[in-house]
């Protein structure tokens, strides 16, 4: 990376998602947390790495400097919190105590203690020199999402998808005030510069601003979709919010008005502010950073090269660049815009296409086939680079590995395969299942595949074993669908029996049974936020379920007597495309409900749907024997 001048696109990239990353106070280092449990830090003078180290097992959710610059602590996961020495790499502490994942973390403004905060419902307290435990926090009565401390440090706040924001002595540990009135739950707070107010974000569409000294709510900034984080500018005197509708807006903070409504037509998760305050960069699941003159409303730049969502945003203190985190494993480095990639791939199987995949990181595409093979192709070329074989069957399905370093696949021989990518081998074939399987899906971390059957259980399998973790009963008929949580936690299975069910991984118990649809489940899927699922029946119908309340939220109509076969999201979550057993494909706006093109060409079932990374172009599949590109935007056929 040395050498590298601003409006080159330099990134440093990883092979895992990029979940946190954070600069050290004087600018001078930057730490990136990964999927996989990985630590990178780098010298932002020549971008080299200095160290990189794993000591977690799971997502680095959470990363942060200490004042001096020191210290780094992180939150996994894996329910640990870590100290590490910046010089170093060494591990100096392991904060032990959480029961569930450490969503936050966050130091003192003196250095002596670390908050973390936890989807165990409790914030702690930890001791920088001995590692102890000082306080443990507890109140909130459900996941608490965020802890930052005041700028003296003598305050803390958290937020909670209870609803709640609490207000903490951070030398005590006591509860000064419980500040209500949100109505759903609060994803994002953050103190004012000067430690006067408080604002939080929330779901219910509103952003409140607190006195910290009172506790009474001075301000109710109302925005028109879910608040997913709100941040105050340098002075003090502004505040930025970011909704799900992709609306991006500027506020006065002493009003209380509206200042600019700012469109970015995608899903905002994440905003940040330039040292100076001229600026205010947003991003989230467009792929896309925008850069606004927070004097003006106007847009200065659009910044793309990220794949996949942006996970988060940052200007070093002393300005003069952007840092932007994404899922697709890169960190890129902003000064300018960019342009976009296409990719494209054909099909000679010498049966029935029953499904397709995109490889983002191998710029490989796979599909399956009724002729029992498993092809690799190059994505830009159309050109076969590897056939593979082994089942005696039809390939009815299969599914990349997080990493894209694996294909799990299952045939009509009754048998799941597990394929490794990079050296064409078949590495494990499950077995425990006493008739057909119907689907498969890895977990987000790739330890794992979920497996459903006619004989109205679902499996899940060791990646690294082959053997079988747990068998879950309950469906009354045939399960015909599988899918992960973005974040593992839980599984979603649709049964011939008309329900979906949702699955603790970890202990094999259900959680919830959803109901409202009429006939088989063929096809289910969680948004990538995985807060919402999308489930396609023979009812005709597809539906949108909350995965906290367990209510169906949209309702999708084909029409009376036709069947969905399968329905995906786009990597964006702001669309959805549906598939037909008819052979039509229809591309649904998620937030309106309505259908915005009806993609017509493939005669027979369609079996599988694939949006590409940056979600403006889709791979169709269907037992005509075709494979389809379609472009989104338009609903044109590019190829066949």
């Amino acid at each position: 990376m040395a050498g590298v001048q601003f409006g080159e696109l330099p990134f440093l990239k990883h092979d895992y998602e990029v979940a946190s990353c954070a600069y050290s106070p004087n600018g001078e280092s930057l730490a990136v947390g990964l999927a996989d449990g990985t630590i990178s830090v780098y010298a932002t003078s020549n971008w080299e790495g200095s160290w990189t180290t794993k000591g977690h097992s799971k997502n680095v959710v959470a990363i942060a400097y200490s004042p001096q610059g020191d210290l780094i602590v992180s939150g996994s996961d894996d329910s640990t919190v870590r100290l590490w020495d910046v010089a170093t790499g060494v591990c100096h502490h392991v904060f032990t105590g959480h029961s569930e994942s450490v969503h936050c973390v966050a130091y003192s403004p003196q250095g002596d203690s670390v908050a973390s905060c936890s989807f165990d419902k409790t914030i702690r307290l930890w001791d920088v020199e001995t590692g102890d435990c000082r306080h443990v926090l507890s109140g909130h009565t459900d996941r608490v999402n965020m802890v930052v401390y005041s700028l003296k440090g003598n305050t803390m706040a958290s937020c909670s998808e209870d609803g709640t924001v609490r207000l903490w002595n951070a030398t005590t540990g006591a509860c000064r005030y419980t500040l209500s009135g949100h109505t759903q739950r609060v994803t994002g707070i953050t103190f004012s510069p000067q430690g006067a107010l408080v604002a939080s974000a929330s779901w219910d569409t509103t952003v409140r601003i607190w006195e910290v000294d009172s506790g009474k709510c001075r301000h109710v900034l109302t925005g028109s979709s879910r608040i997913e984080c709100a941040i105050f500018s340098p002075k003090g005197n502004q505040l930025a919010s970011g909704d799900w509708d992709g609306t991006l807006r500027l506020w006065d903070v002493e009003t209380g008005t509206c200042i600019h409504t700012l469109s970015s037509r995608f899903v905002v998760l994440t905003v940040a502010y330039s040292p100076q305050g001229d600026q205010v960069a947003s991003s989230g699941y467009g792929n896309i950073v925008q850069l606004w003159d927070t004097e003006s409303g106007e847009c200065r730049h659009t910044l793309t090269g990220h794949v996949e969502r942006v996970n988060k945003i940052l200007y070093p203190p002393k300005g003069g660049h952007l840092a932007s985190a994404s899922r697709d494993g890169t960190v890129r480095l902003w000064n300018m815009g960019a342009g976009t990639t296409s990719r494209v791939v054909s099909s000679d199987h010498t049966g029935g296409v029953l499904s397709i995949l995109y490889s983002s990181k191998r710029h490989q595409t796979a599909s399956c086939s009724e002729d029992r093979t498993i092809r690799l192709w190059d994505a830009e070329t159309g050109t076969t680079l590897h056939t593979l074989t082994g089942h005696a069957g039809h390939v009815l399905n299969l599914k990349y590995s997080p990493h894209e370093d694996h294909i799990v696949s299952y045939s009509s021989d009754l048998t799941i395969r597990l394929w490794d990518v990079e050296s064409r081998t078949c590495c494990h074939v499950f077995s425990g299942h006493n008739d057909w399987v119907n689907d498969v899906d890895f977990s987000p971390y790739g330890d794992q595949v979920a497996s459903a059957s006619l004989d109205t259980t679902i499996r899940l399998w060791s990646v690294e074993t082959g053997a079988c973790q747990h068998v879950l009963t309950g469906h009354q008929s045939t399960v015909n669908v599988v899918a992960y949580s973005p974040r593992g936690y839980q599984v979603a299975s649709g049964s011939q029996d008309g329900v979906v069910r949702l699955w603790n991984v970890e202990t094999g118990e259900c959680q919830y049974t959803l109901t409202d649809h009429t006939d088989d489940i063929k096809s289910i899927v969680y948004s990538p936020s995985g807060h919402q699922i999308v489930s396609g029946s023979e009812d005709g119908t597809a539906r949108l379920w909350d995965v906290e309340t367990g209510t169906c939220s949209q309702v999708f109509h084909h029409g009376d007597r036709t069947y969905i076969s399968k329905v995906v999201f786009s990597p964006q979550g702001h669309l959805m495309a549906s598939g037909e057993w008819s052979g039509k494909v229809k591309l649904w706006d998620v937030g309106t409900g309505q259908c915005r093109h009806t993609l017509n060409g493939h005669v027979k079932r369609v079996e599988t749907i694939a949006f590409s990374p940056r979600g403006n172009l889709i791979f169709s599949s269907s037992v005509d024997g075709e494979a389809r590109l379609w472009d989104t935007e338009t609903g044109v056929c590019r190829w066949t």
